[in-house]
């Protein structure tokens, strides 16, 4: 009896891992919306999207929102405030462009 009941102890955790190896190889999402309205006037809407995969399995989905996100990305945030700046340029460039005569227009 006691063997039998260490045996049943020793297959949960491989029971387990093997689980959690198969949710991640194969990825598994769980999706909800939740909408709070008061007289007809939403209120408050919350979109909720959950992904349990590997990254690698992430990526083979076409998902790698992770690389882009300036929140967790040092090269989104560098790349985020470059082209914040390049746009302040272009637009000055404009500003000064819109400035100048226009040749051969009659003042």
């Amino acid at each position: 009896m006691t063997d039998s009941s260490h045996h049943g102890q020793s297959m949960q955790p491989d029971g387990l891992a093997d689980i959690l190896e198969r949710i991640l190889d194969k990825g598994i999402v769980v999706a909800g919306d939740v909408s709070v309205s008061l007289v007809g006037i939403e209120l408050l809407s919350i979109r909720l999207r959950l992904l349990v995969a590997t990254v690698d399995k992430a990526k083979e989905l076409g998902i790698n929102w992770w690389e882009s996100d300036p929140h967790l990305s040092a090269e989104a945030r560098r790349l985020e405030q470059e082209n914040a700046a390049l746009l302040e340029r272009v637009s000055a460039l404009e500003s000064r462009l819109e400035q100048l005569p226009i040749p051969g227009a009659r003042a």
